[in-house]
């Protein structure tokens, strides 16, 4: 694997197309096409694990500078997306799409394959920002300077888009070669193919209180098509932990400890017993293995200060914050609440909303080594996690956001939208409303340097703040 994993210079590169990039078999300064699929791929728990998620959906609380899990930024930078990971795609699809690099992009794989897998990961990439940002150039971005000022779609647009280009990409398989730079499937073509038909079922349920018919629709399809069915088909980065490629949450808490893990967090799993806390967090006193307390969530930093670092809990040291612990990126636990989800809407989902759910608290407790028979026989027969259709949103969103710790991001996508857990906004909030987030606001050079696209997205969407909904956001 390791052998794929380029410098991340390269996905910095402001490429306007393939032409950019000297093309001659020759040269041995030529870059291979794997390398851009790699780096794109590397990019995934940056953005999954981004550290203003982790505060939006409060399994993290600043412990000193609290200012950002006190909401104060407004505007939120979205163009290293357009020129890292989604440029990095976009020339993999332009040297496999074009004749004249076709020949050399193939010994990368075949050239179908790669364009397929780099239209999903570029998917995933646009939902992970429309869900941040709402409304987001789409269908004239990534042009370089054909087009330095892209129009922006609605997210409703982006979503249908985005629908079409997944089905697209698993139907653009063949039987070649596969992606030799794909660090996170090893190649493994089924496996994308569910990734893709899973995103799919996510954004169906995403968008199933404001668009419910297409979202039947496409969820059902994914369904059929086959979504994940265990573990070992979840999206996971796995970093080497070789003092190169370390998951950089270690550095960041080898050299100073700005965060510990959120009070909210441990409150709600210390009152279920739930065994995954020992998973997610270490204990305050080593010597007292069942002693978990986070710090309350949102304070300003006089009040942050009272704690010491010694009393309050800390992420989990060997499997959150060591150099090798992986990221998810999509989950079968997640999956499976998707399911749930949608049984309970009454959808074909290939099983009944109480067993999707049951068995996707399993998978959580699986994948983070903490299951043990008896404790979930006993779990999920907890007065307040026993599956009841009456408060299925409440459970469903309850035990989501449980077991999509660290996926911050997603996290806060699924808050907004069902409202559970429910969740209280910093009681030192700094931004006007005093409310959690309901978006990010766009960067300033936007207004600045695309001022018609951004007036227009802004005209339509809302105001330029983080108290406006996106489009599929009806709580």
């Amino acid at each position: 694997m390791k052998k794929y994993i380029i410098p991340l210079l390269l996905i910095l590169l402001g490429c306007d197309d393939f032409g950019d990039i000297n093309t001659d078999p020759n040269n041995p300064t030529q870059v291979p096409v794997s390398g851009f699929l790699a780096n794109a791929i590397h990019s995934l728990p940056g953005y999954e694990n981004g550290l203003t998620g982790l505060y939006y959906s409060q399994y993290w609380a600043a412990t000193q500078y609290t200012e950002n899990s006190r909401y104060d930024v407004s505007q939120f930078d979205f163009t290293g997306i357009y020129s890292g990971p989604l440029n990095a795609l976009e020339t993999v699809i332009d040297y496999n799409s074009n004749p004249e690099t076709m020949a050399f992009a193939a010994e990368s794989g075949s050239n179908a394959n790669q364009i397929a897998v780099a239209k999903i990961l570029q998917s995933h990439f646009f939902i992970h920002a429309t869900d941040r940002w709402g409304d987001l150039p789409y269908s004239e971005a990534l042009k370089g300077s054909e087009n330095l000022a892209p129009a922006y779609d609605t997210q409703e647009d982006i979503y249908n888009a985005i629908f079409d280009d997944l089905d697209e990409a698993i139907n653009q398989f063949d039987n070649g070669a596969a992606p030799s730079g794909d660090i996170l499937y090893n190649g493994d073509i089924e496996k994308w193919k569910k990734f893709a038909n899973s995103l799919k079922l996510k954004m169906a349920i995403r968008i199933s209180n404001i668009a419910p018919e297409k979202a039947r629709q496409e969820f059902e399809e994914a369904v059929s098509d086959g979504v994940f069915t265990s573990n070992a088909d979840g999206a996971f980065y796995q970093y080497l932990g070789d003092g190169v490629f370390d998951n950089p949450r270690y550095d960041d808490f080898l050299t100073r400890i700005d965060n510990a893990v959120s009070k909210e967090l441990t409150d709600v799993l210390n009152n279920l017993n739930d065994p995954r806390l020992k998973a997610y967090a270490d204990p305050i006193n080593p010597n007292e293995p069942d002693t978990y307390e986070g710090i309350p969530f949102g304070l300003d930093n006089s009040a942050a200060s009272d704690y010491a670092y010694d009393e309050v809990s800390l992420p989990n040291s060997s499997l959150v914050i060591s150099k090798a612990a992986e990221i998810p990126i999509l989950t079968y636990s997640q999956v499976l609440f998707f399911l749930a989800e949608g049984a309970e809407k009454g959808w074909n989902a290939n099983g009944s909303a109480s067993e999707h759910y049951n068995e996707a608290i399993k998978a959580s407790m699986e994948q983070w080594g903490v299951f043990d028979q008896s404790i979930y026989d006993d779990y999920i027969n907890h007065a307040d996690v026993k599956y009841e259709s009456e408060n299925a949103m409440k459970l469903i969103g309850t035990q989501k956001w449980i077991a999509t710790y660290l996926q911050g991001y997603e996290a806060w996508a699924e808050w907004r939208r069902l409202g559970y857990p429910e969740l209280l906004p910093a009681p030192a909030a700094l931004n006007n409303s005093g409310e959690i987030p309901r978006r990010q606001g766009y960067p300033s050079s936007e207004s600045q340097n695309n001022a018609a696209n951004y007036e227009a997205a802004v005209s339509r969407q809302g105001p330029d703040d983080l108290d406006t909904s996106v489009w599929w956001d009806t709580e």
